[in-house]
């Protein structure tokens, strides 16, 4: 999904997907997949309840203090990232941002 010019891809480009693909820029080049199958996104919720109880909330003992969330806009440089899940020490990132995009690494 490269422009054929040979421009590389923007997040301008991320926002005219269609709302049944997610979208990613790795190396300039956007990738865009289908949305995950019910199936995936039941294992992807289920790891996210047993990784927030412990690093998120601190139940069982775990150490608290991060925030732990599913598919995140990660933008590392030019890359854009969509992971599963994804976490940060509350300490590297103090507060949510209010958009769709992660910015610290």
């Amino acid at each position: 999904m490269t422009d054929i010019a040979g421009k590389k891809a923007s997040c301008e480009d991320l926002g005219r997907l269609p709302d049944n693909l997610v979208g990613e820029i790795i190396d300039g080049e956007l990738i865009a997949t289908p949305r995950p199958s019910g199936r995936h996104i039941y294992a992807a919720s289920g790891l996210g309840v047993v990784v927030a109880g412990p690093f998120q909330h601190g139940i069982g003992g775990g150490p608290g203090g991060w925030w732990i969330l599913d598919e995140p806009e990660v933008h590392l440089g030019e890359h854009v990232l969509v992971p599963d899940l994804a976490g940060w020490r509350k300490e590297t990132m103090p507060a949510l941002p209010k958009d769709q995009r992660f910015v610290v690494a």
